[in-house]
């Protein structure tokens, strides 16, 4: 088996698609809703093949690039603790999840990778969700594994836990391991923005990213009701207040020379980072360009699954696909 391929819904600004492409996995399709989400694939990769267009509607039945591929990737919208499969049939979340479910009836991948909140893994409120999964997943003949990773393990400067779901078809299920971590030492914020802190002529750069040594509380990209970019809850810019960032806008421009770095002053001292640096704090490359305005790129960069994520999924699920060859392992393709 070479040259694995996936196809990925909900694909958002590519955060899982570009760690399964690191990771040596080849897209057919990416899916997603949101029109600067698609312009962001398009602009970063030409090549790949993007589709704007939403979930529930989509029918594999017009897209034949679907069929016949090792992985499905779905990087859903967070999932309310309040919604149940049967309770809340209305609710667009759990409307994606079925869909993925009924995506994976019809395109019949080798493996599926879905990403959501750590709660989906184990709390009672999900009960009925991964009740349903595994109701659906089990009759086709897929074994299901629950587990929570956290970014900083692998090399992401930010505290963020992911729920994820990893479904495997029986023949390959067996040699599927969730993957281990990739540093024994977490990364900070202040060693990844460093260099750009510095490219501006900032004389503090160095003294500020000294301080700030822990990782980043979890970026929150929020929705289109949500309003402009945000910090998030009062406990995560109290976590930033304390690496003397400041909490009330992201920045339009870094730092530049005549900047004075004091947060004894206040607001007024206090350093503004911008919607590119959240984006290397996500653990995407630093050529990776976002689409449209300051809140639109900075919901695609909050809501996207970080890379370095992404391609240890999908080094575990290939190398669980190669495990046996599909001579010795029953393998036969999708229509």
């Amino acid at each position: 088996m070479t040259g694995l391929t996936f196809v990925d819904v909900c694909a958002g600004a590519g955060g899982l698609a570009l760690g399964l492409e690191r990771a040596g996995f080849t897209p057919r399709l990416l899916v997603d809703i949101e029109q600067r989400a698609c312009e962001t694939l398009r602009a970063n990769r030409p090549h790949w093949s993007v589709l704007n267009a939403d979930l529930l509607d989509f029918d594999p039945v017009d897209h034949p690039e679907a069929y016949d591929v090792d992985l499905l990737a779905a990087g859903l919208p967070r999932v309310r603790s309040s919604a149940t499969v049967t309770g809340r049939s209305s609710d667009t979340e759990i409307g994606l999840l079925r869909a993925t479910a009924y995506l994976v009836h019809a395109v019949q991948p080798r493996a599926l990778i879905i990403e959501n909140v750590p709660a989906l893994v184990d709390e009672q409120a999900f009960a009925p969700v991964r009740d349903f999964l595994r109701e659906e997943m089990e009759h086709l003949g897929y074994e299901l594994t629950w587990f929570v990773l956290n970014a900083y393990d692998f090399g992401v400067p930010q505290d963020r836990r992911l729920g994820i779901l990893v479904a495997v078809k029986q023949q390959w299920a067996s040699a599927f391991r969730p993957p281990r971590p990739t540093v024994h030492t977490h990364v900070s914020v202040g060693e990844v923005l460093a260099p750009s802190m510095r490219s501006d002529g900032w004389p503090d750069a160095d003294r500020w990213a000294a301080q700030a040594t822990g990782v980043a509380p979890t970026l929150v990209g929020g929705s289109k009701a949500h309003g402009g970019p945000d910090f998030g809850p009062t406990g995560t810019k109290a976590a930033w207040r304390r690496m003397g960032v400041y909490t009330k806008s992201f920045g339009d421009d870094l730092p530049g020379p005549d900047f004075k770095w004091n947060p004894a002053l206040g607001d007024e001292g206090l350093v503004r980072i911008t919607v590119d640096q959240t984006a290397l704090l996500q653990g995407f490359p630093e050529d990776w360009r976002f689409a449209g305005g300051k809140t639109a790129r900075y919901r695609q960069v909050g809501n996207a699954a970080p890379p370095p994520v992404g391609e240890a999924l999908g080094r575990v699920v290939a190398d669980a696909l190669r495990e046996s060859s599909p001579a010795h392992a029953g393998y036969t393709s999708s229509p």
